[in-house]
């Protein structure tokens, strides 16, 4: 072989060989892609942080003589009122002094006068009857006199019946009847003549004139309307379960949006009505409240700006605050700590929590007290638990910490 041939040849062997070389890396890049690819990440496995304990607020309870704040709403009414008619007929002369709407008369107090000339002649009438009639039975007693002499003197004993009938005793009866008439006449007349002026049947507001001055009025027509300013109720309505706290006698104090801020009235429970409210089946309650519009100084305003003492309005409505007499010893909770069941979660001294179920003894839309269930000292749970576990170990807020949510509990 010549050199130049041999030359050749080992150029086009080494050409080869670098080919080979070449697909042998590529092939092996391709499989390093495919491995690397089919490979899953492997993710190294820590294990999850502790979960840090709940942040609850709690209380501690205590044990003491206590009764329910009791509250609710009522309607103010009169206590006694009416409709003042005339009790004669006749023309309406004229009003007494003073006699308008919103004014106050005192008992007995002249109100309305009747014209009296017609009742005045029936009265003029009635006396003259009696005159005759006594005249008539002193007649009849002289003739009843001289029936007996006569009789006497006849010397003879009758029977009953001719006896009583010869000494004119029917006669006389008759006379005494008449007399009896003519006397209750005149009386009627002179009553009569004294209700033609209409008076105050006691110390009353007036509300309203129903007639004017000239009307003629017959026996019953209505005048005036007048309403007692001595004492004016309250019809409130609670719930029935919360009578037992209630005795009458029982201080209240009532207070109202319309009044000076600050100002309230007191006032007794009265009575404990039979009957149910008819829309919310509650049991109602009748408040009195003595000197209703503040009378009790000169005026209505000086009493309304010196002493704070507001006057109450027929028909207002009042809220009102029941002082209970009925004490009973039992602990307070707020209603948040309440669950379904009359269930409760406190914490123990390993800051654990536990769950008992008391009994109630009043349940109330901001507190509740407890009969049983509970004993004074124990940390009970008022907020911050969502889904709380018996056992679950728990932390108490401390000051500073962020508020704890209440999640699950019911009103």
């Amino acid at each position: 072989m010549t050199p130049s041939r041999y030359y050749a040849s080992l150029q086009q062997g080494r050409i080869h060989f670098g080919a080979l070389a070449a697909l042998l890396v590529f092939a092996g890049g391709l499989a390093l892609a495919w491995w690397i690819i089919s490979q899953p990440p492997r993710i190294e496995r820590r294990p999850p942080p502790p979960t840090p304990p709940p942040v609850v607020d709690v209380i501690s309870v205590e044990e003491r003589l206590q009764a329910p704040q009791l509250s609710g709403f009522g309607r103010v009414e009169a206590e006694k009122s009416t409709l003042l008619a005339s009790r004669v007929a006749g023309q309406l002369e004229r009003f007494g002094q003073g006699v308008l709407p919103g004014q106050v008369v005192e008992q007995d107090a002249p109100l309305v006068y009747i014209d009296q000339a017609d009742l005045q002649l029936a009265l003029e009438d009635a006396e003259a009857q009696l005159a005759n009639a006594q005249a008539l039975l002193a007649l009849e007693q002289a003739e009843q006199q001289r029936a007996r002499s006569e009789y006497e003197s006849f010397g003879r004993q009758l029977s009953a019946e001719r006896r009583a009938l010869v000494l004119r005793e029917p006669q006389l009866r008759q006379a005494q009847a008449q007399l009896t008439q003519a006397r209750v006449a005149r009386d009627q007349a002179a009553l009569n003549l004294e209700r033609a002026t209409l008076k105050a049947p006691w110390r009353a507001m007036i509300q309203d004139r129903l007639v004017g001055a000239g009307s003629l009025l017959s026996q019953g027509t209505e005048v005036l309307s007048l309403v007692g300013v001595e004492q004016f109720w309250v019809r409130a309505s609670l719930p029935g379960e919360t009578l037992a706290w209630l005795q009458p006698g029982d201080t209240v104090t009532l207070t109202s949006q319309g009044w000076p801020e600050g100002a309230s009235r007191e006032g007794r429970l009265l009575s404990i009505l039979p009957n149910l409210e008819e829309n919310g089946l509650q049991a109602q309650l009748l408040i009195a409240v003595d000197d209703p519009l503040a009378l009790e100084s000169d005026t209505l305003e000086n009493s309304a700006l010196e002493n704070n003492t507001p006057a109450l309005r027929l028909g207002d409505v009042v809220r009102i605050r029941y002082h209970t007499t009925a004490m009973e010893t039992l602990i307070a909770l707020p209603s948040a700590a309440l669950r379904p069941g009359e269930q409760v979660w406190w914490v123990d001294e390993d800051e654990r929590l536990r769950s008992t179920t008391i009994t109630l003894a009043y349940r109330g839309q901001e507190e509740a007290l407890v009969r049983s269930g509970l004993e004074a000292g124990q940390r009970v749970v008022v907020a911050g638990l969502a889904q709380p576990r018996e056992g679950q170990q728990v932390r108490i807020r401390q000051r500073g910490d962020t508020p704890a949510r209440d999640d699950g509990a019911t009103q």
